[in-house]
């Protein structure tokens, strides 16, 4: 007998109504655009970042709860997942967005900056997920949803072993938890292309805008991803009209050829 999933949801304004969400690197880039979103889907959410100010401003906008940590401080992530919980009595739902990207050849690529790559991208969003695990399993449709990247299907060129192999990781975890976890919480995990965030435009400078890259040729539809973009299918995952979805890695990547 084929039942409906338990969720309050409804239509375009309302797809989140009731959920209470924690999004990471919700301060600015994609984090923001999510929350921004979440937040006119009726979401009440709690906001991880440490960029204290940005972070505050998009707490005012959505109405969130801003809590400052550093994902690279194992104690205070711990920590923030349970204020983060406590702020909203509960959690539906984790969006895993913060990222970090330190492009280097391996010649150059130091161990520091090797686990400095891997712990905010690949073992925070394992913190997060444990810590918030008690609290999901209450919830009668939990999601969690990590942002990846292409470049953990692919590595896009030389440069990026450390943030290749942390995304692809984080690609394999959301596997491993849709398995372990089902079938009260799915998860899944978002490999964008390029998006036109601060973090990438600070990699990438030096074009007037970053579709007149090179690169932007791989990309079928020939131009950058809008935050927006990246929050749409965040949403898509947290909510309801994905409710068979679990274990899958979304590419929203413009049509990247080499995937």
């Amino acid at each position: 007998m084929l039942t409906e999933p338990a969720s309050s949801s409804g239509g375009p304004g309302n797809r989140l109504a009731g959920r209470r969400i924690l999004i990471t690197g919700a301060a600015s880039g994609i984090g923001a655009a999510t929350a921004r979103m979440f937040a006119r889907e009726g979401a009440a959410l709690s906001l991880l970042d440490v960029q204290a100010d940005l972070l505050e401003t998009v707490a005012r906008d959505t109405g969130g709860t801003a809590i400052v940590v550093d994902l690279l401080d194992e104690a205070a992530t711990v920590g923030a997942v349970h204020r983060a919980a406590e702020a909203l009595d509960g959690l539906d739902g984790v969006v895993n967005v913060a990222g970090l990207a330190d492009n280097r050849p391996l010649e150059d690529l130091t161990s520091a900056t090797w686990h400095r790559v891997i712990g905010v991208n690949l073992t925070a969003p394992f913190l997060i997920c444990r810590e918030a695990l008690p609290y999901l399993r209450q919830a009668p449709a939990a999601t969690i949803v990590t942002v990846a990247s292409g470049a953990g299907l692919l590595p896009q060129g030389p440069g990026v072993s450390a943030y290749a192999a942390s995304k692809a990781g984080v690609i394999m975890l959301m596997k491993a938890y849709a398995r372990e976890l089902a079938p009260t919480i799915r998860a899944n995990a978002i490999a964008p292309g390029i998006v036109d965030t601060p973090m990438v435009a600070e990699i990438l400078g030096g074009y007037a805008t970053l579709d007149e890259a090179p690169f932007v040729q791989q990309y079928a539809l020939k131009r950058v991803a809008r935050p927006d973009e990246l929050a749409s299918a965040c949403l898509f995952l947290t909510s309801e009209e994905s409710s068979f979805v679990t274990g899958t890695v979304l590419a929203v990547d413009g049509g990247r050829t080499f995937h």
